[in-house]
């Protein structure tokens, strides 16, 4: 399977690039047709030069490894005629020099609250979901990130 996206930027007119003085903002282009407006973290490119609402790199890397948990997670559940009625994961990660001294998403941490239907699985069995969504997941499974998934 192939992925692709396309990420485009466009230096405006006024402004000085060589002196590092220009707009971080740029889009994500997706295959399904989505455009995403993005930027760099503003603490990594401090504002006006990035823009704080928007999408930065280091924010869509956390979104996508919970994406890809939660899917499986759900996809685990739904095998085990585990209903679930809502999952909310908030993901937080730390970033900072690894061993080699490049800075780096050191870990991250999911904690998502689920809601069932019917009777509440154990938290054994929650646990065991999680643990088979992390092996299955793709994006982890790409990553040397410490990923930590706290079992309510």
């Amino acid at each position: 399977m192939n992925y692709s996206a396309i990420i485009t930027w466009q230096k405006q007119e006024d402004e000085q690039f060589e002196k590092g003085r220009y707009s971080r903002v740029h889009q994500w282009s997706f295959d399904g047709g989505m455009t995403i407006a993005a930027s760099s973290s503003p603490s990594v490119v401090p504002l006006p030069m990035s823009d704080a609402s928007l999408i930065d790199p280091e924010e869509a890397f956390l979104a996508s490894l919970s994406s890809c948990h939660m899917l499986f997670f759900l996809s685990i559940a739904a095998k085990k005629r585990i209903i679930v009625e809502r999952y909310k994961d908030h993901i937080t990660g730390m970033m900072g020099p690894d061993s080699e001294g490049k800075m780096a998403m050191l870990n991250a941490t999911l904690d998502p609250v689920i809601i069932f239907s019917g009777d509440q699985p154990s938290t054994e069995t929650i646990r065991g979901i999680h643990e088979l969504a992390h092996q299955s997941c793709y994006i982890a499974s790409s990553v040397k990130t410490k990923i930590e998934i706290i079992t309510r």
